[in-house]
Protein backbone atom coordinates (compact mmCIF):
# COMPACT_ATOMS: atom_id res chain seq x y z
CA UNK A 1 0.00 0.00 0.00
CA UNK A 2 2.89 2.91 1.14
CA UNK A 3 4.71 1.91 -1.97
CA UNK A 4 1.76 2.30 -4.19
CA UNK A 5 1.28 5.46 -2.65
CA UNK A 6 4.49 6.22 -3.29
CA UNK A 7 4.24 6.01 -6.55
CA UNK A 8 1.24 7.68 -7.12
CA UNK A 9 2.68 10.99 -5.58
CA UNK A 10 5.78 10.16 -8.23
CA UNK A 11 3.41 10.41 -10.94
CA UNK A 12 1.22 12.98 -9.19
CA UNK A 13 4.71 14.91 -8.87
CA UNK A 14 5.43 14.44 -12.47
CA UNK A 15 2.40 15.62 -13.67
CA UNK A 16 2.65 18.98 -11.91
CA UNK A 17 6.42 19.27 -13.31
CA UNK A 18 4.90 19.16 -16.55
CA UNK A 19 2.00 21.38 -16.11
CA UNK A 20 4.51 23.94 -14.55
CA UNK A 21 6.83 23.76 -17.83
CA UNK A 22 3.48 23.90 -19.85
CA UNK A 23 2.56 27.29 -17.95
CA UNK A 24 5.85 28.81 -17.87
CA UNK A 25 6.17 28.01 -21.90
CA UNK A 26 2.72 29.40 -22.22
CA UNK A 27 4.12 32.68 -20.21
CA UNK A 28 7.08 33.09 -21.92
CA UNK A 29 5.06 32.78 -25.44
CA UNK A 30 2.60 35.26 -24.42
CA UNK A 31 5.50 37.68 -23.63
CA UNK A 32 7.13 37.50 -26.64
CA UNK A 33 3.92 37.36 -28.67
CA UNK A 34 2.56 40.83 -26.63
CA UNK A 35 6.24 42.78 -27.27
CA UNK A 36 5.82 42.11 -30.92
CA UNK A 37 1.60 43.31 -31.21
CA UNK A 38 3.10 46.53 -28.64
CA UNK A 39 2.73 49.17 -31.82
CA UNK A 40 -0.87 47.95 -32.51
CA UNK A 41 -1.60 48.17 -28.37
CA UNK A 42 -0.49 51.82 -28.11
CA UNK A 43 -2.79 52.66 -31.28
CA UNK A 44 -5.60 50.71 -29.67
CA UNK A 45 -4.91 52.70 -26.74
CA UNK A 46 -4.45 56.04 -28.11
CA UNK A 47 -7.72 55.40 -30.05
CA UNK A 48 -9.94 55.02 -27.53
CA UNK A 49 -10.03 57.83 -25.44
CA UNK A 50 -11.50 59.87 -28.26
CA UNK A 51 -15.09 57.65 -28.09
CA UNK A 52 -15.51 59.27 -24.24
CA UNK A 53 -14.73 62.47 -24.90
CA UNK A 54 -17.99 64.94 -24.98
CA UNK A 55 -19.90 62.96 -22.08
CA UNK A 56 -20.67 63.49 -18.44
CA UNK A 57 -17.88 62.50 -15.99
CA UNK A 58 -20.14 60.02 -14.32
CA UNK A 59 -20.31 58.05 -18.02
CA UNK A 60 -17.19 57.93 -18.19
CA UNK A 61 -15.91 55.07 -16.78
CA UNK A 62 -19.38 52.86 -17.87
CA UNK A 63 -18.89 53.74 -21.00
CA UNK A 64 -14.83 52.41 -20.87
CA UNK A 65 -16.14 49.39 -19.22
CA UNK A 66 -18.76 48.52 -22.26
CA UNK A 67 -16.10 48.82 -24.67
CA UNK A 68 -13.67 46.67 -22.78
CA UNK A 69 -16.38 44.41 -22.27
CA UNK A 70 -17.15 44.28 -26.20
CA UNK A 71 -13.16 43.83 -26.34
CA UNK A 72 -13.07 40.92 -24.46
CA UNK A 73 -15.74 39.59 -25.99
CA UNK A 74 -14.08 40.20 -29.80
CA UNK A 75 -10.72 38.56 -28.42
CA UNK A 76 -12.23 35.17 -26.77
CA UNK A 77 -15.24 34.70 -28.58
CA UNK A 78 -15.06 35.60 -31.73
CA UNK A 79 -11.19 36.22 -32.46
CA UNK A 80 -9.34 33.35 -30.77
CA UNK A 81 -11.56 30.29 -32.20
CA UNK A 82 -11.25 32.63 -35.58
CA UNK A 83 -7.64 32.57 -35.72
CA UNK A 84 -6.69 28.88 -34.59
CA UNK A 85 -9.35 27.63 -37.25
CA UNK A 86 -7.84 29.99 -40.09
CA UNK A 87 -4.62 29.01 -39.18
CA UNK A 88 -5.21 25.61 -39.41
CA UNK A 89 -7.45 25.14 -42.37
CA UNK A 90 -7.50 28.56 -44.43
CA UNK A 91 -4.44 30.97 -43.40
CA UNK A 92 -4.65 31.91 -47.03
CA UNK A 93 -8.35 34.07 -45.93
CA UNK A 94 -6.10 35.63 -43.01
CA UNK A 95 -4.45 38.22 -45.28
CA UNK A 96 -7.79 39.64 -47.59
CA UNK A 97 -9.33 39.87 -43.80
CA UNK A 98 -7.14 41.55 -42.32
CA UNK A 99 -6.83 44.10 -45.35
CA UNK A 100 -10.67 44.53 -45.19
CA UNK A 101 -9.85 46.03 -41.98
CA UNK A 102 -7.67 47.86 -43.30
CA UNK A 103 -9.70 49.69 -45.45
CA UNK A 104 -12.41 49.81 -42.61
CA UNK A 105 -9.83 52.02 -40.45
CA UNK A 106 -8.90 53.89 -43.00
CA UNK A 107 -12.52 54.97 -44.08
CA UNK A 108 -13.46 55.38 -40.16
CA UNK A 109 -10.17 57.89 -39.24
CA UNK A 110 -10.39 59.20 -42.70
CA UNK A 111 -13.99 60.33 -42.37
CA UNK A 112 -13.07 62.33 -38.92
CA UNK A 113 -10.84 64.25 -41.02
CA UNK A 114 -13.17 64.94 -43.54
CA UNK A 115 -15.48 65.83 -40.79
CA UNK A 116 -13.76 68.55 -39.36
CA UNK A 117 -12.31 69.89 -42.47
CA UNK A 118 -15.81 70.14 -44.45
CA UNK A 119 -18.11 70.12 -41.99
CA UNK A 120 -21.18 70.79 -44.22
CA UNK A 121 -20.45 68.07 -46.77
CA UNK A 122 -19.72 65.45 -43.72
CA UNK A 123 -22.98 66.47 -42.41
CA UNK A 124 -24.72 65.61 -45.73
CA UNK A 125 -22.37 61.99 -45.74
CA UNK A 126 -24.16 61.53 -42.23
CA UNK A 127 -28.06 62.52 -43.76
CA UNK A 128 -27.00 59.83 -46.47
CA UNK A 129 -26.28 57.06 -43.66
CA UNK A 130 -29.49 58.40 -41.90
CA UNK A 131 -26.72 59.39 -39.24
CA UNK A 132 -29.66 61.81 -37.65
CA UNK A 133 -29.57 63.61 -34.51
CA UNK A 134 -29.67 61.32 -30.92
CA UNK A 135 -30.61 61.75 -27.93
CA UNK A 136 -27.76 60.91 -25.07
CA UNK A 137 -28.17 57.36 -24.86
CA UNK A 138 -28.74 56.65 -28.27
CA UNK A 139 -25.51 58.64 -28.75
CA UNK A 140 -23.69 56.40 -26.20
CA UNK A 141 -24.61 52.89 -27.68
CA UNK A 142 -23.85 54.45 -30.93
CA UNK A 143 -20.03 55.49 -29.73
CA UNK A 144 -19.70 52.70 -27.81
CA UNK A 145 -20.39 50.20 -31.01
CA UNK A 146 -18.63 52.26 -33.44
CA UNK A 147 -15.28 51.42 -30.64
CA UNK A 148 -15.92 48.08 -30.74
CA UNK A 149 -16.21 47.99 -34.39
CA UNK A 150 -12.69 49.53 -34.66
CA UNK A 151 -11.16 47.60 -31.51
CA UNK A 152 -12.57 44.67 -33.24
CA UNK A 153 -9.65 45.12 -36.45
CA UNK A 154 -6.80 46.32 -33.75
CA UNK A 155 -7.52 43.14 -32.02
CA UNK A 156 -7.85 41.03 -34.75
CA UNK A 157 -4.45 42.40 -36.06
CA UNK A 158 -3.32 41.52 -32.27
CA UNK A 159 -3.98 38.33 -32.44
CA UNK A 160 -3.01 37.57 -36.30
CA UNK A 161 0.44 39.11 -35.01
CA UNK A 162 0.56 36.63 -32.05
CA UNK A 163 -0.50 33.74 -33.80
CA UNK A 164 2.58 34.19 -36.30
CA UNK A 165 5.07 34.49 -33.33
CA UNK A 166 4.12 31.59 -32.02
CA UNK A 167 6.43 28.08 -32.91
CA UNK A 168 4.52 24.75 -34.10
CA UNK A 169 3.14 23.21 -31.04
CA UNK A 170 0.12 21.84 -29.37
CA UNK A 171 -3.22 23.81 -29.84
CA UNK A 172 -4.24 23.99 -26.25
CA UNK A 173 -0.89 25.92 -25.73
CA UNK A 174 -1.84 28.46 -28.79
CA UNK A 175 -5.01 28.35 -27.37
CA UNK A 176 -3.68 29.32 -23.85
CA UNK A 177 -1.27 31.99 -25.41
CA UNK A 178 -4.01 33.61 -27.05
CA UNK A 179 -6.18 33.64 -24.53
CA UNK A 180 -3.25 35.00 -22.17
CA UNK A 181 -2.37 37.86 -24.64
CA UNK A 182 -5.98 38.83 -25.31
CA UNK A 183 -6.74 38.94 -21.60
CA UNK A 184 -3.73 41.01 -20.45
CA UNK A 185 -3.56 44.06 -23.43
CA UNK A 186 -6.78 44.53 -22.70
CA UNK A 187 -7.07 45.12 -19.25
CA UNK A 188 -3.57 46.98 -19.80
CA UNK A 189 -5.18 49.17 -22.48
CA UNK A 190 -8.72 49.85 -20.84
CA UNK A 191 -7.46 50.18 -17.56
CA UNK A 192 -4.77 52.81 -18.64
CA UNK A 193 -7.68 54.49 -20.95
CA UNK A 194 -9.64 54.36 -17.19
CA UNK A 195 -6.62 55.92 -15.60
CA UNK A 196 -6.55 58.79 -18.60
CA UNK A 197 -10.32 59.73 -19.09
CA UNK A 198 -10.33 60.28 -14.49
CA UNK A 199 -7.06 61.84 -14.14
CA UNK A 200 -9.20 65.13 -14.48
CA UNK A 201 -11.29 64.07 -11.47
CA UNK A 202 -8.14 62.57 -9.42
CA UNK A 203 -7.14 66.21 -10.48
CA UNK A 204 -10.12 67.80 -8.90
CA UNK A 205 -9.36 65.79 -5.63
CA UNK A 206 -6.04 66.63 -5.86
CA UNK A 207 -6.70 70.24 -5.78
CA UNK A 208 -8.88 70.26 -3.00
CA UNK A 209 -6.07 68.70 -0.82
CA UNK A 210 -6.28 71.38 2.45
CA UNK A 211 -2.75 70.22 4.41
CA UNK A 212 -0.88 73.38 4.84
CA UNK A 213 2.49 70.80 4.29
CA UNK A 214 5.05 71.24 1.53
CA UNK A 215 3.59 68.05 0.35
CA UNK A 216 0.50 68.79 0.81
CA UNK A 217 0.71 72.45 -1.67
CA UNK A 218 2.80 70.04 -4.55
CA UNK A 219 0.15 67.57 -4.15
CA UNK A 220 -2.16 70.48 -5.07
CA UNK A 221 0.03 72.45 -7.42
CA UNK A 222 0.01 68.45 -9.45
CA UNK A 223 -3.99 68.47 -9.18
CA UNK A 224 -4.15 72.16 -10.77
CA UNK A 225 -1.75 71.03 -13.46
CA UNK A 226 -4.01 67.85 -14.47
CA UNK A 227 -7.19 70.10 -14.21
CA UNK A 228 -5.70 72.46 -16.80
CA UNK A 229 -3.96 69.82 -18.66
CA UNK A 230 -6.21 67.05 -19.08
CA UNK A 231 -8.45 68.97 -21.94
CA UNK A 232 -5.86 69.94 -24.03
CA UNK A 233 -4.36 66.40 -23.24
CA UNK A 234 -7.50 64.54 -24.19
CA UNK A 235 -8.01 66.73 -27.28
CA UNK A 236 -4.45 65.92 -28.53
CA UNK A 237 -5.48 62.24 -27.70
CA UNK A 238 -8.29 62.31 -30.00
CA UNK A 239 -6.39 63.45 -33.05
CA UNK A 240 -3.69 61.02 -32.48
CA UNK A 241 -6.17 58.53 -32.34
CA UNK A 242 -7.58 59.28 -35.43
CA UNK A 243 -4.15 59.23 -36.56
CA UNK A 244 -3.58 55.97 -35.97
CA UNK A 245 -6.94 54.59 -37.30
CA UNK A 246 -5.27 56.08 -40.40
CA UNK A 247 -1.82 54.73 -40.24
CA UNK A 248 -2.39 51.31 -39.38
CA UNK A 249 -5.55 50.88 -41.63
CA UNK A 250 -3.08 52.42 -44.84
CA UNK A 251 -0.74 49.97 -42.44
CA UNK A 252 -2.30 46.84 -42.87
CA UNK A 253 -3.33 47.41 -46.51
CA UNK A 254 0.29 48.19 -47.61
CA UNK A 255 1.55 44.66 -46.57
CA UNK A 256 -1.47 43.42 -47.75
CA UNK A 257 -0.43 44.08 -50.95
CA UNK A 258 3.30 42.80 -50.48
CA UNK A 259 2.10 39.84 -49.33
CA UNK A 260 0.01 39.92 -52.65
CA UNK A 261 3.20 40.34 -54.59
CA UNK A 262 2.63 44.38 -55.17
CA UNK A 263 5.93 45.31 -52.86
CA UNK A 264 6.00 48.55 -54.59
CA UNK A 265 4.45 50.96 -52.07
CA UNK A 266 5.81 49.69 -49.23
CA UNK A 267 9.74 49.26 -50.90
CA UNK A 268 8.37 53.37 -51.81
CA UNK A 269 7.90 53.98 -48.01
CA UNK A 270 11.02 51.69 -46.20
CA UNK A 271 13.62 53.39 -48.52
CA UNK A 272 12.28 57.39 -47.93
CA UNK A 273 12.24 56.74 -43.94
CA UNK A 274 15.58 54.93 -44.20
CA UNK A 275 17.11 57.48 -46.30
CA UNK A 276 15.45 60.29 -43.56
CA UNK A 277 16.88 58.10 -41.02
CA UNK A 278 20.31 57.81 -41.84
CA UNK A 279 20.63 61.73 -41.80
CA UNK A 280 19.07 61.88 -38.14
CA UNK A 281 21.66 60.82 -36.04
CA UNK A 282 20.63 59.71 -32.47
CA UNK A 283 17.24 60.11 -33.99
CA UNK A 284 17.43 57.63 -36.60
CA UNK A 285 15.10 54.94 -35.12
CA UNK A 286 12.49 57.27 -34.09
CA UNK A 287 12.63 59.39 -37.44
CA UNK A 288 12.27 56.45 -39.38
CA UNK A 289 9.16 55.14 -37.10
CA UNK A 290 7.12 58.73 -38.11
CA UNK A 291 8.23 58.50 -41.51
CA UNK A 292 6.88 54.95 -41.98
CA UNK A 293 3.98 56.22 -39.98
CA UNK A 294 3.42 59.17 -42.10
CA UNK A 295 3.51 57.06 -45.40
CA UNK A 296 1.24 54.42 -43.99
CA UNK A 297 -0.99 57.25 -43.33
CA UNK A 298 -1.22 58.73 -46.49
CA UNK A 299 -1.88 54.87 -48.19
CA UNK A 300 -4.81 55.22 -45.88
CA UNK A 301 -5.85 58.56 -46.66
CA UNK A 302 -6.14 57.97 -49.65
CA UNK A 303 -8.12 54.64 -49.61
CA UNK A 304 -10.39 56.57 -47.15
CA UNK A 305 -11.16 59.59 -49.33
CA UNK A 306 -11.72 56.94 -51.99
CA UNK A 307 -14.08 54.82 -49.67
CA UNK A 308 -16.53 57.97 -48.39
CA UNK A 309 -18.04 58.85 -51.56
CA UNK A 310 -18.03 54.45 -51.94
CA UNK A 311 -20.37 54.42 -49.00
CA UNK A 312 -22.26 57.24 -49.10
CA UNK A 313 -23.47 56.85 -52.93
CA UNK A 314 -22.88 52.80 -53.27
CA UNK A 315 -23.07 50.90 -50.20
CA UNK A 316 -25.32 52.92 -47.96
CA UNK A 317 -28.21 52.49 -50.84
CA UNK A 318 -27.16 49.01 -51.50
CA UNK A 319 -27.80 48.55 -47.59
CA UNK A 320 -30.94 49.87 -47.69
CA UNK A 321 -32.44 48.04 -50.17
CA UNK A 322 -31.90 44.78 -48.24
CA UNK A 323 -32.18 45.91 -44.64
CA UNK A 324 -35.06 48.37 -45.37
CA UNK A 325 -35.46 52.48 -45.25
CA UNK A 326 -35.12 52.15 -41.47
CA UNK A 327 -32.13 50.38 -40.98
CA UNK A 328 -29.29 52.81 -40.45
CA UNK A 329 -26.20 52.11 -42.46
CA UNK A 330 -23.54 53.56 -40.03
Amino acid sequence: MSIGLIALLDDIAGLAKVAAASLDDVAAQAGRAGVKAAGVVIDDAAVTPRYVVGFAAERELPIVGRIALGSLRNKLLFLLPAALALGAFAPWAITPLLMLGGAYLSYEGTEKVYEALFPHQAHAHEARLEVGPEDARALEDRKVSSAIKTDFILSAEIMAITLAALPEGSIWIKTAVLAVVAIGITVAVYGGVALIVKADDAGVAMAANTSRSAFGGLVRAIGRGLVKGMPGFLTMLAIVGTAAMIWVGGGILVHGLEGYGLPAIGHAIHAVAAAVGGVSGPFAGAVEWLVTAAGSGLVGLAIGAVLIPVTSLVLAPAWKSIAGPGVKAA
